[in-house]
Order: structure tokens, then C-alpha cells, then sequence
């Protein structure tokens, strides 16, 4: 049995694309300066499936201020800013559950699609939702 999936897994094709290069360049700086002068070119990433869990968008004007994403948030994620009566998301913390979309009365937090989060600092602007 063991010996069957082997032999099929050896003659199978990946799941995953080489993103962003379909081979390990050189010097990654030197690939993306060729990106930029048109001559290289990335590979898109596998596209995400239906009902995938990314970084949060929030929708200032539609907030109520009501909370009620603080309270079910299990990675204590959401901060609330008292001054404007809206909220601050730190998506470095997130655990993309998705609880604070569901349990939102006036659908101001959506979960989208981007899933290239990666930065140096946690307290990056890109990582900061507000």
C-alpha cells in the first residue's frame, strides 16, 4: 500500500507554481530590477480558492462603532479608538478567523483575497488596518 502512493506521488506533478520565479535566481534584487526594465517576468500566484480568509478590509464609513469585533476577536486584534469611534486592525496579529467579519452588524469588515502580508516591521502601515 505504502509502496503505491509513493511510486504515485514520485510521478505526479506539484500542487504549487514557483511564485514568484519559476527558478531560484541569483540575487532576488537583481531579479526584481530585471522585473522592473520588462526584462524578466514574475509568475502570478495559484489563485485563491472561494471563500478564502485574507487581510481584512474595513469600511470607515459603514462602522458604527459598536465593538462587537473586539469582544469575539480571539487574537485581541481590534482596538478601538475612542476619539473617532472606529476601530484599528494590526493584521501581523491576525489569525484570519474570521470571527470579527461574521459577528459585524453592518458588514463594515470583509475578508478579502491578498495574502502577501510579509514585512520587516509588525508595525508596518501595509499591517495596519484603520
Amino acid at each position: 500500500m505504502i509502496l503505491k502512493v509513493l511510486m504515485a506521488q514520485l510521478f505526479s506533478r506539484p500542487v504549487t507554481n514557483r511564485f514568484p520565479a519559476k527558478y531560484m535566481p541569483r540575487s532576488v534584487t537583481g531579479f526584481l530590477a530585471k522585473v522592473g526594465q520588462g526584462k524578466a517576468k514574475l509568475v502570478p500566484p495559484v489563485p485563491v480558492p472561494k471563500g478564502f480568509r485574507g487581510k481584512l478590509a474595513y469600511d470607515r464609513e459603514t462602522c458604527i462603532g459598536c465593538q462587537l469585533c473586539i469582544r469575539v476577536c480571539p487574537a485581541s486584534v481590534i482596538m478601538f479608538k475612542p476619539e473617532t469611534k472606529k476601530i484599528r486592525i494590526h493584521v501581523a496579529r491576525c489569525t484570519f478567523c474570521g470571527q470579527c467579519v461574521d459577528v459585524c452588524p453592518v458588514d463594515a469588515l470583509a475578508m478579502t483575497e491578498e495574502f502577501l502580508l510579509a514585512a520587516y516591521d509588525r508595525f508596518d502601515p501595509s499591517l495596519i488596518v484603520e
